[in-house]
């Protein structure tokens, strides 16, 4: 009966630990909205604007200001060097 208990101890021991990870659908905008957060200084930041236009729409006479996003992969991406045409 001892033996029952710790081998039924050990898998569902293993159960916990070899469960697979959640998925996460992490999608990142080019554009923030920075809210200020008025007389108590509690700011938000809130990237998910695929535009600049779209996240003015939003923040209007709200105090915010929009700004690109530093995280966003497009901003960060380093440039082709394009090369001079040789004539």
């Amino acid at each position: 009966m001892l033996r029952l208990i710790a081998m039924l101890a050990v898998a569902g021991g293993a159960a916990l630990v070899l469960q697979p990870a959640p998925a996460r659908a992490e999608i990142q905008y080019p554009w923030c909205a920075s809210y200020t957060g008025g007389e108590n200084g509690i700011g938000a930041t809130v990237c998910s604007f695929v535009s600049r236009q779209q996240c003015m729409a939003t923040v209007q006479g709200m105090g915010a200001m929009c700004q690109e996003n530093p995280a966003y992969p497009e901003a960060t991406a380093p440039r082709p060097h394009r090369r001079a045409k040789q004539r």
